[in-house]
């Protein structure tokens, strides 16, 4: 079933793999634009009608374009081919830009995430140009360089070209499967907020004994804050924090049971022996129906070797919020300003800076996008995908659902052995082709679509 030429893609996919485009590293910045060159010649190579490489404040974007006829439905495929940073380089088996393939996995930083994801859906384009009578639609290409240090750029870019970008459906390739043999297809994912407050009490650091006792430390108000966030069972104490959150159906979650990993699952991929959240939830539902806050980071004195007897004057607490569908995180920044507001004591001064606000996102099941990626993969894997949520965030996401108003499709193809972020990362090439078939059979599946289906 459609035909592909597997050494020529594994050959291409190295020369891919080849380019340290590490964005948050200046070093790599001209290996960032070269790999984004690489991916327009690439694109051209395909067949593509159109290729642009459009220079940010700081990484390229490429965008890519084929328009059969304006009357077919139009798909955008998005990606990243920025890579996180390699270290520590020493827990490498094999240097992380030089791939090497070992047990019909290919090795490499950005193997999985997500050049190799992304790369399925070039070669798909390219077998659907090169067979002309295999599809009727039209297809757009939006790969950014700048993903793993958080988009900075995408967003206004998005904004400025709507119309370019419009599209009926849009397909993104950075999440998993849940096995081998078992393909996934992402239906939901958890809105974001992040906050940073910092909190002043004294104008500078004073002798914990000459004055420990009789000043309100810094670090003790901020703790005491923080600790009144959730309860002893984890649930949120903000105010109007639940107002809006989304009741997922017991029908819903009766799926959920049976399709989503078991508790003792999760805490082994955790690494932790006991769990903690709120009563009624299992694991799997805590972390993608339910929202979440999470104390990041906590700072305040003196934080080297040893210790140091003074009372500090500032501390600073970093939150990471994890939203569910229905909440809108415009409205839990006002919720939160109200909570600090109240449990800072007179006297003191405090800020609260808050960064990537980011809508959740859901996507129905029955969404006749969705149903063309759902047979792709039984045609594929003989089987039906199982469908998941994830309590995950991914940006671009929701910029798509709600600037460009079109349904996302997480297709995975990555297993979480894959080693995301780690040292050693891998994708297994089996599963690369069968992704490149099942992204063809997808786009024969939108192509039979009626023109005028609402």
């Amino acid at each position: 079933m459609y035909g592909i030429d597997e050494a020529k893609c594994i050959r291409e996919l190295k020369q891919f793999l080849k380019f340290p485009s590490i964005s948050s590293d200046p070093s790599k910045r001209s290996s960032v634009a070269d790999c984004a060159k690489w991916l327009c010649t690439h694109l051209k190579k395909t067949g593509m009608q159109k290729v642009i490489l459009y220079q940010t404040k700081l990484h390229p974007i490429v965008y890519a374009e084929y328009i059969s006829q304006p009357s077919f439905k139009t798909i955008l495929f998005y990606g990243h081919y920025d890579v996180q940073p390699v270290d520590p380089v020493s827990k490498w088996k094999h240097a992380p830009f030089e791939p090497v393939i070992i047990d019909g996995h290919i090795y490499g930083r950005g193997a999985s995430d997500d050049k190799g994801q992304l790369f399925i859906h070039i070669k798909a384009i390219e077998y659907i140009l090169k067979n002309k009578q295999a599809a009727r639609i039209n297809i757009k290409c939006l790969f950014e360089g700048e993903e793993e240090i958080g988009s900075t750029n995408l967003p206004d870019f998005i904004m400025n070209n709507k119309k370019m970008l419009h599209c009926d459906a849009a397909v993104l390739s950075d999440t998993k499967m849940l096995s081998v043999n078992i393909p996934a297809i992402t239906y939901s994912l958890r809105g974001a907020l992040n906050a940073e407050i910092s909190l002043r009490g004294q104008s500078k650091e004073l002798h914990s004994g000459t004055f420990g006792g009789m000043i309100l430390n810094p670090a003790n108000v901020l703790c005491r804050m923080i600790n009144k966030i959730t309860d002893i069972n984890g649930r949120i104490q903000i105010p109007g924090f639940y107002s809006d959150v989304s009741i997922v159906s017991d029908q819903e979650r009766s799926i959920m049971k049976k399709s989503g990993p078991a508790d003792s699952a999760l805490l082994a991929d955790a690494g932790s022996k006991f769990f903690w959240g709120e009563p009624g939830y299992s694991n799997y539902e805590k972390t993608t129906i339910r929202p979440s806050v999470t104390v990041t980071t906590m700072l305040a004195g003196y934080t080297g070797e040893g210790s140091k007897s003074a009372i500090p004057s500032e501390a600073v607490a970093k939150l990471n919020m994890r939203l569910v569908p229905n909440q809108d995180p415009k409205k839990i920044v006002a919720l939160l300003n109200s909570f600090v507001k109240e449990n800072i004591p007179k006297g003191f001064q405090y800020t609260v800076k808050y960064s990537s606000l980011v809508k959740p996102v859901e996507v129905s099941k029955t969404n006749i996008y969705m149903q063309a990626a759902a047979r792709a993969y039984a045609e594929v894997f003989n089987r039906q995908p199982v469908f998941l949520r994830s309590g995950g965030t991914i940006p671009v996401v929701s910029h798509f659902t709600y600037e460009l108003n079109t349904p996302v499709i997480l297709m995975g193809f990555a297993l979480i052995s894959d080693n995301m972020h780690a040292p050693n990362e891998k994708f297994y090439l089996p599963s690369l082709f069968r992704g490149i078939r099942t992204s063809i059979s997808f786009m024969k599946n939108i192509s039979s679509l009626k023109m005028n289906y609402v």
